[in-house]
């Protein structure tokens, strides 16, 4: 065929075509890319037959750019969904472990657990003195009185207390920073 054929082609088969495409796709750039390819192929196929093909061809290959369109837009329309999906449940995730943060709870059994143990371990001045400043809020000149101890010996004690706890506590010591100093 020549190219005044192709002409022809397009200008008594571009309207049709175009609303065709449009009624399937709702998109008018769409609609037109859709048509501009399927006349070219209805053109390439007709013109290597050497015969007019049918408009029924036309109508297959119209469909056929549309469903393609349709399908690739919604698997991605469903990715989409799936990876809304996936955050809003991260998210909701994120709001549930924080509404169930409890500040009293974040000091668990398990680290009372290694608290308690560090405090028997050391000297019972130390331990006692310790508990003092940390327990009953105590301040050195107060513990100073109450065990006949300088100033620098309550001072020595309560590092040498923290000291064995920031040991012992090494995987805790953010949370140990925040409810001993």
């Amino acid at each position: 065929m020549k190219r005044e054929d192709f002409n022809s082609i397009y200008e008594r088969n571009y309207r049709r075509s175009f609303l065709f495409a449009k009624s399937y796709v709702h998109d008018d750039m769409v609609a037109e890319d859709i048509v501009a390819e399927s006349l070219v192929k209805y053109w390439k196929i007709a013109s290597t037959e050497g015969r007019e093909a049918s408009e029924a061809l036309l109508l297959t290959i119209l469909k056929n750019k549309a469903l393609d369109h349709l399908r690739t837009k919604a698997s991605h329309e469903s990715a989409i969904a799936d990876i809304a999906e996936l955050n809003n449940r991260e998210l909701n995730i994120r709001i549930s472990t924080l509404e169930a943060c409890e500040p009293k709870e974040i000091f668990s059994s398990e680290i009372r657990l290694i608290v308690r143990r560090t405090l028997d371990s050391l000297p019972e001045q130390t331990r006692q003195i310790f508990e003092m400043s940390r327990f009953e809020n105590k301040t050195v000149k107060e513990i100073a009185s109450e065990t006949n101890l300088t100033v620098k010996g309550v001072e020595y004690h309560i590092t040498k207390a923290l000291k064995a706890l920031r040991t012992n506590l090494k995987d805790y010591l953010p949370l140990f920073y925040f409810l001993f100093s």
